[in-house]
């Protein structure tokens, strides 16, 4: 995959700093809405906060980095007895987080847009370039890892976001049940990234999302 050990610690370099970015805007979105519900829990801990520190989970980094797919932070803390509805609650809560990451690749496509279309008309001094291109090149990461996250998340296997919004919508007796499947779903994780089943799931919504974002927001 990289050619030399330089090349590949040029490639963490320039993805390290939207990756932890966006896995904290993550982590906040989830702890915020909760908040808005009225569960303070996040607050209390210290994770309303854009410091990539307080969330880094660094097995989970490595996890991303290695695959490009799978990847998490420190779960923030969230107590559903304070949601008057706690089975939306939660619902609402798990939502924000892989909106989120949608949100931040709309914004990291804009910003690389405006950059591409800097860099591109040329004339600029090479200091300027010399700090723009490595933006730039940030800025395109930060598109594809936000959708990838975002997908990841969305999967309907607990612990992910996704088991959250399903259990939301199912009668209260199969959501617990579905629900308590989580000690497993780690497991059912790893063996489809080992098998690389998880890529051939991920990779065309990937693709499809990717596509449909050019088609919106870079094209017009």
């Amino acid at each position: 995959m990289f050619d030399s050990l330089g090349d590949y610690v040029r490639q963490i370099v320039i993805l390290a700093p939207p990756l932890l970015f966006s896995i904290t805007c993550h982590e906040v979105a989830h702890g915020y809405v909760a908040a808005l519900l009225g569960d303070p829990t996040a607050r209390l801990a210290g994770r309303l906060t854009l410091n990539p520190l307080k969330h880094l989970d660094p097995v989970g980094v490595l996890a991303f980095l290695a695959t490009r797919m799978i990847g998490w932070a420190k779960p923030v803390p969230v107590d559903p007895r304070y949601f008057k509805n706690p089975p939306k609650g939660m619902m609402l809560v798990s939502v924000a987080g892989p909106l989120t990451n949608f949100l931040l690749a709309i914004v990291f496509l804009f910003v690389f847009r405006g950059l591409y279309g800097f860099l591109g008309s040329g004339g600029h001094a090479g200091s300027v370039e010399a700090v723009l291109y490595p933006v730039a090149l940030m800025c395109k990461q930060g598109i594809g890892l936000n959708v990838a996250l975002a997908i990841f998340n969305l999967l309907p296997l607990p612990p992910l976001d996704g088991s959250q919004i399903l259990a939301g919508v199912l009668p209260r007796n199969m959501a617990a049940a579905y629900l308590g499947l989580s000690r497993y779903g780690f497991v059912v994780l790893i063996l489809l990234a080992v098998t690389g089943w998880l890529g051939e799931i991920l990779r065309p919504a990937m693709v499809w999302v990717l596509n449909l974002m050019l088609v919106v927001f870079w094209h017009t």
